[in-house]
């Protein structure tokens, strides 16, 4: 379970800072706002770039939590700023080297109750919690601020979003 989760959240959350920051270079090539980018989003009723990355960080930290039955810290979720989102991605990186890998890896058959809107909740094994709904959810989130800046221009391409894989190259 900490095999499954704890380093697909670490390289994802980085390659997502690593685009953040070429997302800065471009605006500022551009001379656009860089608030432009972070309100961008695919469709109106999808969420902005600003949020798709708040809710990739809660994804991971909130889910790590869970599984590792501690409390996850809160975020303000007030971020304006791409140096604000990249702090935010940081912080997160963080908290996640804190958790227990053993807490989360006892978690496979514990029931995992989360919040699904405001007053509804899911109940899972923590096993079909990581990999039917928080690993989807956490790939679409980055994914989606992938899509969006890469909508917007910057020049980003697959080996951005995939980051610092963990592979050996014959």
């Amino acid at each position: 379970m900490s095999q499954a989760s704890l380093p697909v959240f670490e390289v994802a959350l980085n390659a997502l800072s690593a685009i953040l920051t070429k997302a800065e270079a471009y605006a500022e090539a551009k001379k656009i706002d860089a608030s432009v980018l972070l309100n961008a989003r695919l469709y109106p009723d999808m969420f902005p770039l600003v949020r798709q990355v708040q809710v990739a960080t809660d994804q991971a930290k909130n889910a790590s939590s869970r599984l590792a039955g501690v409390e996850a810290p809160r975020y303000e979720d007030n971020e304006t700023t791409i140096d604000q989102l990249k702090a935010r991605l940081g912080k997160t990186l963080g908290y996640l080297k804190t958790l227990d890998p053993k807490q989360i890896d006892a978690a496979a058959d514990r029931e995992i109750t989360f919040p699904l809107g405001p007053t509804s909740k899911g109940h899972m094994t923590g096993g079909d919690y990581l990999n039917h709904f928080v690993l989807p959810n956490f790939y679409f989130h980055t994914t989606a601020a992938y899509a969006i800046l890469r909508h917007c221009g910057v020049d980003i391409g697959k080996r951005d979003f995939l980051g610092a894989v963990p592979m050996r190259v014959a």
